[in-house]
């Protein structure tokens, strides 16, 4: 069933391809106009349009809207959303889709647990952030600054090594983020500082709300992928992803096929993924708002493959 559906791929997926067009015209628009605006509006508005853009991000990788990896790939070029090169991301997510290695800290590069034995060297103070990183709150408010605290140094460093791929992929992303800068700086007048602060970092925030209960440390691999049945604004702005043990069993899957294909196969899905499922966002900020949802170390490490390399590095 589902090779039916994927080998129906159209050549060219329109939905999608309007979806981006709809993208740059509104943040086009907000950026031209933000001196006109309340910052009520400008924030929340500027930070859904960037949320979007990560998730358009997110389908480009797997595919759409077109055949053309490069032509998908320029079609959300700059990347507004400032921190992470494309093209990184586009490597580190697609070793996430290993599922039987899903949640595991040296495998899964998204993976926000820590290997115990390196969790008690880590000193206290850092280990107070994480854990408050684990609650929704926290996500929110902390989880881009901590990510990019992390990431950042590491591929600095392997820069610094000489690894071209990476130096290539931020080089390409500096470019991009010059590109935003005389846009919204240069020709509409918002001080960049602005942007970064009161847009750009709470559309990855956001961005951390689809993720935040997206795995859990499990024995079982299918039981580690949530599904969360979220309203028609929000599933919008994730294209679809809440659905996400759907994604995860059809990873090329466009997103507006994605409901379809979870109603179809709605008993199935959760009877694989033991029931993990969410009625909305509201239900996980009700359960972990302000309470980690689970211990920052791996608790549940005996479960994991043999094969795991504690020294991977992508």
């Amino acid at each position: 069933m589902t090779d039916g559906v994927v080998s129906a791929r159209r050549t060219i997926e329109w939905p999608t391809l309007v979806l981006i067009a709809g993208l740059w015209g509104s943040f086009g628009l907000l950026t031209w106009f933000h001196a006109s605006l309340p910052w009520w509006v400008l924030t929340p508005v500027g930070a859904y349009l960037c949320a979007l853009h990560g998730s358009l991000q997110h389908e480009a990788l797997h595919g759409h809207p077109t055949r053309n990896a490069l032509l998908n790939e320029a079609l959300l070029f700059p990347p507004i959303t400032l921190w992470f090169p494309y093209r990184r991301y586009r490597k580190l997510h697609l070793i996430h889709h290993r599922n039987d290695f899903l949640t595991d800290p040296a495998e899964d590069p998204e993976s926000y647990y820590f290997d115990p034995q390196a969790w008690e060297r880590t000193p206290a103070p850092l280990r107070f952030l994480y854990t408050v990183n684990n609650s929704m709150l926290g996500r929110f408010v902390l989880g881009p600054a901590i990510v990019v605290c992390r990431f950042w140094p590491d591929e600095f460093r392997r820069m610094l090594k000489g690894e071209r791929d990476i130096i290539g992929a931020w080089a390409w992303h500096a470019a991009g983020i010059a590109i935003v800068y005389l846009w919204v700086s240069t020709i509409c007048g918002m001080p960049f500082w602005a942007y970064i602060i009161g847009i750009a970092y709470w559309g990855n925030s956001i961005t951390m709300m689809r993720s935040f209960a997206e795995h859990r440390a499990h024995d079982a691999p299918g039981c580690r992928t949530i599904v969360v049945e979220s309203n028609p604004i929000v599933s919008l702005l994730y294209l679809n992803n809440n659905l996400h043990m759907a994604h995860h069993e059809v990873p090329p899957l466009p997103w507006y096929k994605l409901p379809a294909f979870y109603r179809a196969n709605r008993e199935r899905l959760i009877t694989e993924n033991c029931a993990y499922v969410m009625k909305g966002y509201s239900e996980i900020a009700r359960r972990w708002l302000l309470t980690p949802k689970e211990p920052v170390a791996h608790p549940n490490m005996k479960s994991l493959p043999a094969t795991r390399n504690p020294n991977a590095a992508y």
